[in-house]
C-alpha cells in the first residue's frame, strides 16, 4: 500500500517592482529563498505575470498562499491573513489581462479553468501588508523600493508564513520555513 500524497502548497509572490511597496510579494520571496523550504512547498514570484499563475495554480497544489501588498486601512506595514475561500468571497469570473496582475481576475480565471478541465482548485490564502507608498502605474517616475515600514515587515512576513503554510501542511507543524 502506497502512503497518501504529501499536500503541496504553493507560496506566490505577486507585485510590481517598479511601484514602491507594491513590490512586497517578489520581496518576501526573495526572502524565503534563503534556506530551503520544507517538502512540498514551492515558492515563486510572479510579479505581474498573471497568465503563469493562472496555469501554476493548476497544476495539482492542494493550497496556494498569495504573497501582495494589501491596502486595508490600517498601519503601514501591518500584516494580514485573509482567506480568500471564506465566505462573501465572490471570484466572478473575468478576463485576466495578459501582461497585469489582478488577483481577483487571475483567481476567477484559474477557478474556471479547473471546472472547464474538471481539476481541484487549491484552497487560498493571502498573506498581505498595509502599503504606505501607493502608486497607480501612470505615474512619470518608477519608484523602486519599498518604503520603511513595509521593508521592515518583510521578515515578520515570513515568520508568519511559516504558520500559516503548517495549518495548511497537516502534520508537518514541526517543518520550519527559513526566517
Amino acid at each position: 500500500m502506497t502512503a497518501p500524497a504529501r499536500p503541496r502548497v504553493l507560496v506566490a509572490g505577486i507585485g510590481n517592482i517598479f511601484l514602491a511597496d507594491d513590490a512586497f510579494g517578489p520581496e518576501v520571496i526573495a526572502a524565503l529563498r534563503e534556506a530551503p523550504l520544507p517538502d512540498g512547498v514551492d515558492a515563486a514570484d510572479f510579479g505581474i505575470r498573471g497568465m503563469d499563475l493562472v496555469y501554476r495554480l493548476l497544476d495539482g497544489y492542494d493550497a496556494a498562499v498569495l504573497v501582495d501588498a494589501v491596502p486595508r486601512g490600517g498601519a503601514p506595514g501591518t500584516l494580514y491573513v485573509l482567506d480568500v475561500d471564506g465566505p462573501g468571497t465572490d471570484l466572478a469570473p473575468a478576463v485576466p489581462e495578459a501582461h497585469g496582475m489582478d488577483p481577483v481576475k487571475v483567481l476567477a480565471t484559474a477557478r474556471e479553468l479547473a471546472g472547464w478541465e474538471g481539476l481541484a482548485f487549491p484552497r487560498v490564502v493571502l498573506v498581505g501588508c498595509e502599503p504606505l507608498t501607493r502608486m497607480r502605474g501612470d505615474e512619470p517616475d518608477v519608484v523602486h523600493g519599498l518604503s520603511d515600514p513595509v521593508r521592515a515587515s518583510v521578515g515578520e512576513a515570513v515568520r508568519l508564513l511559516e504558520t500559516v503554510v503548517a495549518e495548511l501542511l497537516p502534520g508537518h507543524a514541526a517543518e520550519r520555513l527559513p526566517g
